[in-house]
């Protein structure tokens, strides 16, 4: 069963940091772009970040720009999403996603985690 795995959510003032990982289990993702996405209660799901392959590449949204930071490790076959001065409307739940194509569409993406609860409280 090919399954994405998040950890790292929790409480954290406004202002501090997270780190967030996503494993995988089942299948390799190293010749897949990775995303990161949030979901906050009675919104869409929304794009993040996103990484290349080879991590060559990145994309964020402006929401994040500046303040998160996505990074890979394809030997260890994690992704990361470090979040640093967070704001309260951070809080969401985080889904990490992989797709055959580097891209910050939704749709894209093929394979999803289960999401990790991010709250920033202020």
């Amino acid at each position: 069963q090919v399954q994405l795995i998040e950890s790292g959510g929790g409480l954290v003032q406004a202002g501090g940091s997270l780190r967030l990982s996503c494993a995988a289990s089942g299948r390799t993702f190293s010749n897949y772009a990775m995303g990161w996405f949030r979901q906050a209660p009675g919104k869409e799901r929304e794009f993040v970040a996103a990484i290349t392959w080879s991590g060559a590449g990145t994309t964020y949204a402006n929401s994040v720009k500046g303040r998160f930071t996505i990074s890979r490790d394809n030997a260890k076959n994690p992704v990361y999403l470090q979040m640093n001065s967070l704001k309260p409307e951070d809080t969401a739940v985080y889904y990490c996603a992989a797709a055959e194509w580097f891209t910050r569409s939704t749709s894209g993406y093929a394979y999803w985690g289960q999401g990790t609860q991010v709250t920033v409280s202020s």
